[in-house]
């Protein structure tokens, strides 16, 4: 009887692992296939190389892969303003003419909120944001094609791009990505430590409060 239990226990226990195996084998195959599609893109660098824990590239086509990367391009712009903006407010400095009782950080809106001004101001933010949003992307109705996914000077902008070599291009890219990606670390890190009321900046600052 001995046996026969332990038996069936070996018989559960393969049983149990081996659907687990083999869905880890297919995780891989479908990571490799993924990783050889993409992983010569822009961004797939040292230390992680191909990174993409969460799967939003499998089973993807370029379109999709350009959609994502257009994301990650505007939020780490984003973010990079906001990183700069949120350092710059919250050492004292303002904007011509703003009150001086404008706290920084969150503390902003809700003070913004209250007055009349305030409001006038978030009104002329919204119509700035929409503007931005507008401006800020691939302009299809002009006789103009963009060079790479987050090039958006139609035609118009340049500041010397065209006459940087390819390999000053690809590194210029890679930057400005780099760049967004840790400042999209960057202000979600001041934003919670705000929230949690711990400062991580120079003195003890602490906006908001």
């Amino acid at each position: 009887m001995m046996k026969i239990a332990c038996l069936l226990a070996l018989v559960g226990s393969a049983a149990a692992f081996a659907p687990a195996q083999q869905e880890a084998r297919v995780n891989t195959a479908i990571s490799a296939k993924t990783a050889s599609a993409f992983g010569n893109e822009l961004g797939v660098q040292a230390p992680l190389g191909f990174w993409d824990p969460l799967g939003m590239l499998k089973d993807a086509d370029q379109d999709k892969f350009d959609g994502l990367r257009t994301m990650e391009l505007k939020h780490g712009r984003v973010s990079m303003l906001a990183v700069v903006g949120y350092l710059t407010t919250a050492s004292g400095y303002r904007f011509p003419y703003m009150p001086e009782d404008i706290p920084a950080g969150f503390g902003a809106w809700h003070a913004l909120a209250s007055t009349d001004d305030g409001k006038n101001v978030l009104v002329q933010m919204a119509i700035f944001f929409v503007l931005a949003e507008i401006v800020n992307r691939d302009a299809f109705w002009l006789d103009n094609e963009a060079e790479f996914v987050g090039d958006y000077r139609n035609g118009a902008l340049d500041f010397g791009w065209d006459r940087f070599s390819d390999a000053k291009k690809m590194r210029t890219r890679a930057v400005e990505l780099n760049q967004g990606r840790a400042a999209m670390m960057g202000i979600w890190g001041l934003v919670t430590h705000e929230i949690i009321g711990v400062s991580i900046l120079p003195g003890g600052i602490l906006p908001g409060q």
